[in-house]
């Protein structure tokens, strides 16, 4: 599904990623766990194809995300934990995304109310003027919505209250058991029931990948 090996990344000098090797397959639910710069976010962004590499590879599915991002990204539906500033209405946005990947609107509507969030009277709403909490709801929706082969959320429940952290982790159970996720969240405790694997990041090196 996800290979990555010897992946290295650097930004003005500064070693972000230090040879990582990593295997992700069927199933594997992750928690990604390391301190503040331990380079989790860089490991995502260069599974994405934000980022190119410095030395090493990455495959996702077959294609190499920053060189074929749309047929990597056809399998994957990202949550990120700051919300983009997004000018459009909440009616466009789930127009454009639909578009891209042929998801129903009606079920982004139907996951929303699942963690109590009643989108259709903000349908004419600018996105960017949301909550934090309304913002990330909505965007939890639209990836479930997509029901693509692996999920990445980084810190998906940051801007939630402890109700709708319960109902983000009951819609995971529900929704994608069959699927395989990378999780980067610092609750442990919330997660340890939804996930089989944690991998923990230090300095831009693997410290620790064991089943659980």
């Amino acid at each position: 599904m996800i290979e990555v090996n010897n992946l290295c990344k650097s930004f003005k000098k500064q070693n972000i990623l230090d040879g990582i090797t990593l295997s992700i397959g069927d199933k594997d639910k992750i928690i990604l766990l390391g301190q503040n710069g331990a380079g989790k976010t860089t490991l995502i962004r260069c599974i994405l194809g934000e980022y190119f590499p410095d030395k090493g590879s990455v495959s996702v599915y077959g294609s190499i995300p920053y060189i074929k991002r749309e047929d990597a990204l056809h399998h994957i539906s990202f949550v990120p934990q700051i919300p983009p500033p997004l000018n459009m209405t909440v009616n466009e946005l789930l127009l454009y995304s639909s578009g891209l990947s042929g998801f129903c609107k009606e079920k982004v509507i139907e996951y929303c109310d699942m963690l109590d969030f009643d989108i259709k009277p903000h349908l004419t709403k600018t996105f960017y003027k949301f909550s934090g909490g309304m913002k990330q709801k909505l965007l939890i929706a639209i990836a479930f919505a997509r029901n693509t082969d692996f999920y990445i959320f980084d810190e998906p429940t940051a801007n939630l209250d402890t109700a709708g952290r319960e109902k983000f982790y009951i819609m995971v159970e529900k929704l994608i058991s069959d699927k395989s996720f990378i999780m980067i969240s610092h609750r442990i405790d919330e997660v340890k029931n939804i996930v089989n694997r944690n991998i923990e990041l230090d300095l831009g090196r693997i410290i620790r990948d064991e089943k659980v």
